[in-house]
């Protein structure tokens, strides 16, 4: 796996400074998942015409309460969540079933964790790729290890454990494969993550072949939007930045400078 110092270098550093967002995310995501945190405070503004009646602006105020509201439980109505669905991906093409060099998945969280390995597993016993490259912070180790448990050799695994956004995934990744001639890729997410992805690595020189993993039943239907609404923002975002423009380059700079994950160090690929 790949040496800590790997994750401080400066090198590295320059490129994940979007990193200090994540635990205001994860804060952010937390509240909106949380009815009574976000409706308490929108019927507040709803009633402030009531409640302070020379307020100025009261009707704006008010009126901009109602809104949010509205559109807070519209959000997850199932008409809401299946056609934001359907836009992330209806520009994904379909498996191929083509061979490719190897089967990349991307970490996204314990939820998602088990139904990616056996998505993987399952491609690599059907002989579409020779190894499995597991990218992200928290998630690398842990999907490598469900594999062994699933009969997947320790030779056919490696993995990188810095990776915190889908822009680093594909930078770690392409500095750790695309020097051991990995030019075709399978790469493993879930459907809404899979339209960023895409683009992200293949700007990175990689030719994609996506296979999507389900999202977790059991995730609410707060959490679902949210998470549809972040993918629309993060295609948004990595748009305006030029993150789907080729960056063959880039990915070349950011070659780590200590120790390779531990398996590629031996050329298994």
């Amino acid at each position: 796996m790949f040496n800590l110092a790997t994750c401080v270098s400066e090198t590295y550093r320059r490129y994940r400074s979007v990193s200090q967002w994540l635990g205001l995310k994860a804060t952010l995501a937390q509240w909106l998942t949380t009815p009574v945190v976000v409706v308490l405070p929108l019927l507040f503004l709803v009633l402030l015409p009531w409640i302070i009646p020379r307020l100025r602006w009261k009707r704006v105020i008010s009126g901009v309460g109602a809104l949010l509201l509205v559109l807070y439980f519209s959000a997850t109505f199932p008409l809401t969540l299946a056609v934001a669905k359907k836009g992330l991906v209806a520009f994904i093409p379909p498996d191929s079933g083509t061979t490719v060099d190897a089967i990349v998945i991307l970490g996204r969280g314990k939820p998602f964790r088990k139904s990616r390995v056996e998505v993987a597993a399952e491609l690599w016993q059907a002989g579409r790729a020779p190894v499995i490259f597991a990218s992200g912070a928290g998630d690398g180790s842990e999907i490598v290890e469900q594999l062994k448990e699933k009969g997947i050799p320790d030779s056919a695994l490696s993995e990188e454990n810095c990776s915190e956004t889908t822009r680093e995934n594909a930078l770690l990744t392409a500095s750790e494969l695309q020097p051991r001639g990995v030019k075709k890729i399978l790469l493993v997410t879930d459907p809404p993550h899979m339209l960023r992805s895409l683009l992200t690595f293949q700007s990175m020189g990689f030719e994609v072949t996506p296979h999507v993993s389900p999202v977790p039943s059991e995730l609410s239907s707060s959490k679902t939007a949210l998470l549809l609404f972040s993918e629309y923002m993060g295609l948004f975002s990595y748009g305006i930045q030029g993150r789907f423009l080729p960056q063959d380059e880039v990915a070349k700079e950011i070659t780590p400078p200590v120790a390779k994950s531990r398996n590629l160090q031996t050329g298994n690929l």
